[in-house]
């Protein structure tokens, strides 16, 4: 595929296009098990280990900013293998360096010093220029150091998002690895946030909202937001 192909492809997956997604996942599945077999040996499938680097990927082509002037490979490969790592990381086998937490945490700090000052989330360029980092350094540092939600952790009013997003029936270890993680990744920051807050820390809304700086009354909406399209991507499972 030429370079062409693939901006145009990233240019509609961007808007929306799942047929885009598809070819880009097709055309790039060589790459994707490029990623994976270096994991190879660490007690999980491989075919689970594609699914998450196929959720990492798909971050990467969510991510991209076709205007940042970097091959796009060079931006997924972090993504894939920070989706991996992440999973091995939360069963204990891979450890997060101090240095790239603190590089995470400067770089949701530039991200919400921007996103203030614009107005919107800012692009992949605008944090690379603001930050003075590389497209796959950001990459890498926000894959690894994403907190996920748990379905059985309980907000400060005693909810669990399972609960919530009403998902009985449904098997809690795969969800709660793979279409929580997904649906949960694919959520704006200010919404994560908010959930990680709520549902991961336990914390109220009125708790969050001085946290995150706004009102109470914009956490619930923020959250109502944020768990209606979780459900919704649970629901597209």
């Amino acid at each position: 595929m030429s370079g062409g192909d693939t901006a145009a492809l990233l240019e509609a997956a961007a808007g929306g296009d799942n047929g885009a997604c598809e070819r880009l996942l097709e055309e790039n599945n060589g790459l994707i098990w490029s990623v994976v077999r270096r994991y190879y040996g660490r007690g999980v499938e491989s075919e689970d280990l594609y699914q998450l680097g196929c959720l990492g990927f798909l971050k990467a082509v969510r991510g991209f900013d076709t205007a940042y002037g970097t091959q796009f490979s060079t931006y997924a490969v972090p993504k894939i293998a920070g989706e991996i790592r992440r999973f091995l990381r939360d069963d204990g086998t891979v450890k997060v360096s101090r240095g790239l937490k603190e590089r995470a945490m400067a770089i949701r700090l530039s991200r919400d010093r921007l996103e203030h000052r614009l107005g919107r989330e800012p692009t992949l360029s605008e944090l690379s220029a603001d930050t003075g980092l590389e497209a796959e350094e950001i990459a890498a540092a926000e894959t690894a150091c994403v907190t996920v939600a748990s379905l059985q952790a309980e907000s400060g009013e005693g909810f669990t998002l399972e609960q919530v997003l009403g998902t009985d029936g449904m098997e809690d270890r795969v969800v709660e690895r793979m279409a929580l993680r997904g649906a949960v990744a694919a959520l704006g920051e200010r919404e994560r946030q908010v959930i990680a807050l709520r549902f991961y820390r336990g914390m109220t809304q009125e708790q969050t909202a001085r946290i995150v700086g706004v009102s109470q009354v914009q956490i619930s909406r923020i959250e109502r937001k944020a768990v209606e399209r979780l459900r919704r991507s649970l629901m597209e499972e």
